[in-house]
């Protein structure tokens, strides 16, 4: 507890009136610069973030401001309150850091929150050990701890420092591949489709690179992933055949273009807009708001209709019964009127009427009209039609006719 007693009479000393104006100099400085480099930003940049201590910039300035003024005032006088703010600023930044790559790379992905809560809890943690003094003699028990796997033993420090080292290395090749997709692929790709198989492409190499990298810094030896990679051959040749084929169908889709987000696609009579081409599966999204994920390997086999690929425009009929006694003519010009006056609705081509059958309780037409924005939805166009030509033909004195059927008793024969 020396530590700790020594760091309580810093902060009876008379000058510690000085640090606090230093340090409050060193964050109104660091905020100053913060907010003037990071106005227009906006919210996906690592270094700004959604505020002004939002990112990284203002506690990694911070930081460095504060242990500038440190390593100046301590010569002259004790400076434990800014030893107090150096590991607070450290812990901030880490954590400032990771929050924001998580935040760009995957913006709703709950265990990416997770993994920002339990980083937090640890930064603060050791931040806390490290003001009062405990943290050497933490590491020292740390490292007392011994583990054995195989012919070699580990300490319970060397397995935190590796879990830390290849943390931080995966959290920058994320940040890098985000940075990449942002400011390279986005300008370089203007194709949505091809710009998302390339950044998954990025990512995928950087994150390999990374795995390989932090593996190294834990002390893994890399010859023996060899047997590793002979192992998942032969669990892809015959296990993981379906999952394999649905990663190679994800990028063979988007390097083919076939199928590219916004189109509106059938699959098994589901119809809809694709939002989003994974490297497994597809996402489909029907205009009642329903959604189909289909596997990727069922785009590349099957029968697949792309109503966007060479014409947007679309078909729709509305069945129409009139009594037997209606003047034909008349009919078709209430429909084709009731179709023009639909603002979605086509004028080229041009709405027809057409008499398909002379049904048993009328003539039975079909209303055939185009529209070119089934992305926005079919049915309500085909509810405004219809309401059109109820009014057409209640203002034309045309009765729909009511199905009727005669029902005759005969009576029972006689024994």
């Amino acid at each position: 507890m020396n530590t700790f007693d020594t760091l309580l009479r810093g902060l009876a000393h008379p000058g510690v009136a000085w640090e606090i104006a230093i340090l409050a100099a060193c964050l109104l400085t660091a905020l100053a610069v913060s907010w003037g480099a990071g106005r227009g930003k906006g919210d996906q940049s690592v270094w700004f973030g959604r505020g002004v201590v939002d990112g990284l910039l203002f506690p990694l300035l911070a930081l460095v401001l504060t242990y500038g003024a440190m390593l100046l005032l301590a010569p002259s006088q004790p400076v434990a309150l800014l030893r107090i703010a150096v590991p607070v600023l450290v812990s901030l930044a880490g954590i400032r850091f990771l929050a924001r790559v998580l935040t760009v790379v995957f913006p709703a992905s709950g265990m990416a929150r997770l993994a920002e809560r339990l980083f937090s809890w640890l930064a603060w943690l050791g931040a806390v050990l490290w003001i009062v003094g405990l943290l050497p003699a933490v590491t020292q028990e740390m490292d007392a701890i011994r583990f054995t796997f195989s012919k070699s033993r580990v300490s319970l420090l060397d397995l935190a420092g590796g879990v830390l080292s290849a943390g931080a290395v995966m959290v920058v090749v994320l940040w890098v591949s985000a940075v990449l997709e942002r400011r390279v692929l986005q300008q370089a790709v203007s194709d949505l489709s091809l710009r998302k198989v390339a950044a998954n492409t990025v990512r995928a190499t950087l994150l390999l690179v990374g795995l390989l990298l932090a593996l190294s810094t834990v002390g893994v030896d890399l010859t023996a992933l060899s047997v590793l990679g002979g192992a998942l051959g032969v669990g892809l040749g015959f296990g993981l055949q379906k999952l394999a084929a649905n990663y190679v169908s994800g990028f063979v889709i988007l390097f083919e273009r076939s199928l590219r987000i916004g189109d509106i696609v059938r699959v098994d009579n589901f119809e809809g807009e694709v939002m989003d081409i994974k490297t497994r599966y597809t996402l489909i999204r029907a205009p009642n708001g329903r959604e189909s994920i289909v596997p990727n390997e069922k785009l590349i086999t099957e029968r697949i209709e792309n109503l966007s690929l060479a014409d947007p425009r679309v078909l729709l009929t509305s069945e129409v019964t009139v009594g037997n006694d209606s003047d034909v003519d008349i009919v078709q010009k209430v429909l084709v009127d009731a179709a023009l006056a639909v603002p979605r609705v086509l004028r080229d081509p041009a709405p027809a009427a057409r008499l398909v059958r002379l049904g048993p309780d009328g003539l039975e037409f079909s209303l055939l009209y185009w529209i070119e924005d089934p992305v926005n939805g079919q049915l309500n166009v085909r509810s405004d039609t219809n309401l059109q030509v109820l009014r057409g033909l209640r203002a034309a004195g045309i009765d729909s006719p009511i199905p009727q059927r005669v029902v005759q008793m005969r009576p029972a024969a006689p024994g």
